[in-house]
């Protein structure tokens, strides 16, 4: 028999009602023969509330106690998910991360998985029972319960999935499938029917919010097949998987936009090796996660550099980079934060010449200016002022023509 996951995010199991709805999900694809397991989150804003809690108690909480604290949402859910499935005449189990033996390392609140010990989920998989385990959380060598961080029960979903074999993780959601992009800002936006891992990863760390990007990480390394689909509706969404053929005549398959973003630009440093070695080493010191990079020679002796940050991150990376700025005689520093980022993200872009050019003249037409320009082999990325960001995002998203099926659009 093989082996379903199937993950269930914090609004798919808000209520009783709800969880009953999910539960209904879980006993359908065992009667077609599956071995279930599943992973769920927290229900509805309950992580919300436990943080607001500490809050009131410590504005800066130790993280291991945050760990211990947050996990607690999860665990509620699985034990009411196997109440409800043994309710409606299905044998179930509820375990814990640490339980499973979810080994992460030590990085308390954005841990990372290093081994799943499946051995006691497949025990019970052999005895006939549902196993529903907790998501977002694991243990490290210490014991001390950890989280992964946005997106982990996304991520506890694939990673079991792999190690189980499974072949499939479906991610239910509150929307049904992944859009070419934002609908809500899109109107016209239409659902892919598939769409690659290295797209899908692009979107995902370009501000695409339905997956997180570790998850599609995992399941790219390890041949999970991922379909994102709808809690609520009982229709097909969208598999992410590997290319295949027809995805490569398709020049775009999606766009973004990122909002929450702030610009670090080093004017003037001395044009020397080490030098941006020096800058980043300070800004991995202070966990400061950096996206797009721009350096650019001004003369033999000078040249400037600029990255993009979440705004979440500036006040530790102003600091880290004023602390390194004598060291790499810098002349300035300029910091923006009224900047986002759209992008257009598509395999057949490493097969067809003029999307460079078809971008820009979108938003040239629409009179956006272009602050930077960075690019990958899939990806093309342009930061522009916030408040053009949507006129922007429209822009590309009608001359890519995204408001029609894949099928239907020129190439």
């Amino acid at each position: 028999m093989a082996i379903i996951v199937q993950k269930f995010g914090g609004t798919s199991v808000a209520d009783a009602e709800k969880i009953r709805l999910a539960a209904g999900r879980v006993i359908k694809a065992a009667e077609k023969g599956f071995k279930v397991v599943v992973v769920a989150s927290a229900r509805g804003k309950q992580t919300d509330q436990l943080v607001a809690d500490a809050m009131e108690l410590n504005p800066n909480p130790p993280k291991r106690e945050m760990d211990q604290l947050l996990s607690t949402g999860e665990q509620q859910t699985v034990s009411l998910f196997a109440m409800a499935l043994e309710a409606m005449g299905y044998s179930a189990i509820s375990f814990t991360g640490s339980q499973v033996r979810m080994m992460t390392d030590s990085v308390h609140t954005k841990a990372r998985i290093i081994s799943i010990d499946a051995q006691r989920i497949h025990r019970q998989l052999e005895q006939g029972k549902v196993v529903v385990v907790a998501g977002f959380q694991g243990i490290d060598e210490h014991e001390n319960i950890t989280t992964l961080g946005r997106g982990g029960s996304d991520t506890t979903g694939v990673a079991l999935a792999a190690a189980l074999g499974a072949k499939i993780c479906e991610i239910y959601t509150d929307v049904d499938g992944i859009y070419t992009t934002d609908p809500r800002i899109f109107k016209s936006a239409v659902k892919m029917k598939q769409i690659s891992y290295d797209e899908m990863l692009e979107m995902a760390s370009l501000g695409a919010g339905v997956m997180h990007p570790r998850a599609i990480e995992f399941g790219k390394k390890y041949d999970v097949t991922i379909h994102v689909r709808s809690s609520s509706k009982d229709i097909e969404g969208t598999i992410i998987t590997h290319e295949v053929p027809q995805m490569e005549g398709l020049v775009v398959s999606g766009a973004t936009i990122q909002r929450d973003m702030a610009k670090i630009g080093l004017v003037g440093i001395a044009n020397i090796p080490g030098n941006a070695a020096k800058v980043f080493a300070h800004l991995a010191k202070a966990k400061v996660v950096v996206h797009d990079i721009v350096q650019t020679e001004i003369s033999p002796e000078k040249a400037n550099l600029s990255f993009l940050i979440n705004i979440s991150d500036l006040p530790a990376a102003k600091e880290a980079v004023e602390q390194i700025k004598s060291e790499i005689d810098c002349q300035s520093l300029f910091v923006r934060e009224d900047i986002a980022e759209v992008s257009v993200v598509g395999v057949g872009m490493r097969s067809h010449y003029g999307v460079a050019e078809k971008m820009f003249g979108a938003l040239a037409e629409a009179k956006v200016n272009i602050d930077s320009i960075t690019t990958s082999e899939i990806r093309i990325s342009c930061s522009v002022d916030e408040d053009q960001a949507e006129k922007a995002l429209e822009a590309v998203c009608r001359v890519f023509e995204l408001n029609k099926p894949a099928e239907t659009r020129n190439a």
